[in-house]
């Protein structure tokens, strides 16, 4: 029998002890052992706030973004012999795809959040802040990496995926991981970590492996730690109470299970598409990883003078979900993670069954396919019947984490919202229902009970991810009993591992601190027309100061007449009264597409095209009689991995357009995308001789 190994300090070390046995969730045989006695966490986690966390802080974004999707591409060239291994949790191949092809997936999502970030390895957040007269003294935030270590402890249900939804943020953000899967399914996670390990992808020391017990481990975090739990609440509350977070300070975000619920709206008849779709979410969400997800559906509520038609719908469904063994055909729904597990989804079932009847389903038996029921850990779908919701409340307290949910009957929709509430916090919340005023008046009114809620229709239903399916880019987690954190989230999830600064000073330091042009900084001299330097050459605050331009009535109504714009302050002189306006005023696209005319050198350079704007404010009205011209100033740069297919290699460069008058007050203020040509074209033609290769 295989012993697991932890990877710790640079390398695999194979703990003291017999360890606790492991076992295949399909035939029971033991397959490994897993033990992390002998090792020192508190030396781990020096390791990575030592090693890890330089190496990732040196990199960009940019350079963490390609070094996720580097990974990711990698470990989905290895995925079949995953899946391999997947089964042995009592995984279906539909199973193991949410898990395994789920987390390579958060990656990729991750590596893309690329494009978000400066090219930095930092992060400027928001805009500058004026707190003086002449404009000198202002605010800004930036966000850096925190330079401790990010300890994650994660549940059996997803070895792969709950592992890499955490360590793609962390490492994106630049923060090393210690990742400590739960023991049951933790062979998994080893394979998965011994390929990353052997990639040499991820700088030494972005992560390390605890393979068994961690016992102790948060005695050692320090202020700029962050650990995250998932799991079962009452384990999360343990260790969320621990004395030495609150010491330090440090952050603890707990993502714990919950009684999800999904909704049947009033108006979704039977014969209704959205009847058909909540049936099989239901069916699903029992069904998947056997009912063994932080998200599944274990609150059917549904109009009371449809529940014998649902009952009657997910029966019928549930009868034609094959149990057994995932490698036989046919077979819908796998194992539970071990019989551990399934003698505790046992004794919370019948804690609900003094309560409730049982519609559909077993404790004892199960018919299989191809496997042995004693031997292995499977379980019957369980459904459940509720006939008095607000009276009989186990429902809303007790969850059996497995294939099983309960039928709740509600009178209208405000009940539907009372009865969602009373699970007291969840991760997700679903509503079938083809009415939008529904669908709104039931989200605002559980929108602070949940994480996330999902609303389903047939016009969305084809393309929905389902119930179940936390996305990267959006928040992962819940209030209350779900335990109140947050996880993925795309950017928001980044900042969890990055500390925000407050910085003050002139415009001019912080031009320098943040590499970002800020309004009213000095201006750098280009030398030359700013159009006719490559992307390397312009340095942030290199300004070019233009050609003037008196505006002329005749600029005003020819404008008109090109564009059709004839808005009566434009155009009509005698209806001003009671404006704020005291003369025809010029067109602020006028104003805008005059100062193109101003700032753009039409000789032929190394400016590819202009492909956007951002920010446009007109702040002062501009009369006839009235001079304007441009600051046109490199605002920030930005590099672009992504090649056209003339494969040039080339960067994003932001203008500012500052728009000046006589007085030398801003009447305008936007900022240009451009992209520029690169001097260094080495990596375009790399990319052209790959892309013949593989032709």
């Amino acid at each position: 029998m295989k012993k697991l190994q932890n990877y710790a300090h640079g390398q695999w070390v194979e703990g003291t002890g017999d360890g606790k046995t492991l076992y295949n969730s399909i035939t029971g045989e033991p397959i490994a052992a897993a033990t992390s006695e002998g090792l020192d966490f508190g030396e781990m986690m020096d390791y990575g706030r030592r090693v890890g966390g330089p190496a990732l802080r040196k990199m960009t974004f940019h350079e963490r973004g390609l070094m996720l999707k580097a990974l990711a591409m990698h470990l989905m060239k290895k995925k079949k012999d995953f899946y391999k291994l997947s089964w042995a949790t009592g995984a279906t191949k539909p199973d193991s795809w949410f898990d395994i092809d789920g987390g390579f997936g958060n990656l990729f999502a991750n590596a893309s959040l690329r494009r978000q970030f400066p090219n930095e390895s930092y992060y400027v957040d928001g805009e500058m802040h004026n707190f003086s007269q002449s404009g000198q003294f202002v605010g800004h935030h930036i966000m850096v990496p925190k330079e401790g270590v990010a300890i994650h402890i994660n549940a059996f249900n997803f070895p792969v995926w709950g592992m890499l939804e955490k360590c793609a943020v962390n490492w994106f953000a630049g923060v090393p991981a210690i990742v400590k899967p739960a023991t049951l399914t933790s062979y998994l996670t080893e394979a998965v970590v011994r390929e990353i390990i052997d990639s040499k992808i991820l700088p030494e020391g972005a992560l390390q492996l605890i393979a068994g017990s961690a016992r102790g481990i948060i005695d050692h975090v320090e202020s700029q730690d962050i650990v995250t739990f998932t799991g079962s609440a009452s384990t999360g509350k343990m260790l969320k109470s621990n004395p030495r977070l609150v010491e330090e300070a440090v952050p603890f975000n707990m993502e714990a299970d919950s009684l999800n619920a999904s909704v049947l709206g009033e108006d979704a008849a039977p014969g209704t598409p959205e009847f058909d779709i909540f049936v099989k979410e239901v069916r699903k969400e029992m069904t998947v990883k056997a009912g063994q997800k932080c998200t599944a559906i274990r609150r059917a509520i549904v109009p009371e003078k449809y529940v014998d038609d649902v009952r009657k719908a997910l029966t019928e469904q549930l009868q034609k979900t094959t149990v057994g063994d995932p490698n036989i055909d046919g077979t819908r729904m796998g194992a539970l993670a071990g019989q551990e597990q399934r003698t505790e989804v046992r004794e919370k079932v019948n804690q609900l069954l003094a309560e409730q009847e049982l519609a559909y389903g077993s404790l004892e038996t199960a018919e299989l396919n191809g496997a042995d029921y004693e031997k292995g850990a499977f379980l019957s779908p369980i459904l459940m019947v509720n006939s008095d919701p607000f009276n009989k409340k186990a429902c809303h307290d007790v969850e059996a984490f497995g294939p099983v949910a309960t039928i709740l009957p509600y009178k209208n929709n405000d009940e539907a919202i009372e009865l969602t509430r009373m699970g007291k916090g969840s991760l997700v919340t679903s509503i079938a229902t083809a009415d939008d005023k529904t669908a709104r008046d039931f989200t605002l009114g559980t929108a602070a009970y949940n994480g996330r809620i999902m609303i389903l229709n047939r016009d969305c239903a084809k393309e929905s991810t389902g119930h179940g399916a936390p996305l990267p880019l959006l928040v992962h987690g819940g209030p209350g009993r779900a335990g109140g954190g947050e996880e993925m989230g795309g950017k928001r999830g980044v900042f969890h591992y990055m500390q925000r600064t407050a910085i003050q000073g002139s415009p001019t330091t912080l031009t320098e601190v943040t590499n970002q042009y800020q309004y009213g900084a000095k201006h750098k001299d280009p030398g030359k027309h700013v159009f006719q330097k490559h992307f390397e050459e312009l340095e942030v605050g290199e300004t070019v100061f233009t050609h003037k331009h008196t505006v002329t009535e005749t600029d005003i109504t020819n404008f008109a007449n090109v564009s059709g714009d004839n808005f009566y302050a434009h155009m009509d002189k005698t209806s001003l009264d009671g404006t704020i306006f005291e003369d025809r005023v010029a067109h602020g696209y006028f104003i805008l597409s005059k100062a193109a005319g101003l700032f753009v050198d039409p000789k032929k350079g190394p400016v590819l095209l202009n492909y956007g704007i951002d920010n446009c404010r007109f702040t002062k009205p501009v009369y006839p009689g009235m001079t304007i011209g441009v600051r046109f100033t490199v605002q920030e740069k930005i590099e672009n991995d992504k090649l056209g297919d003339e494969n040039v290699a080339k960067g994003i460069v932001k203008f500012m357009v500052d728009i000046y008058d006589d007085e030398d007050e801003t009447v305008g203020l936007a900022t240009i995308l451009t992209m520029v040509k690169k001097l260094d074209q080495s990596a375009a033609e790399e990319a052209a001789k790959e892309a013949e290769n593989e032709e």
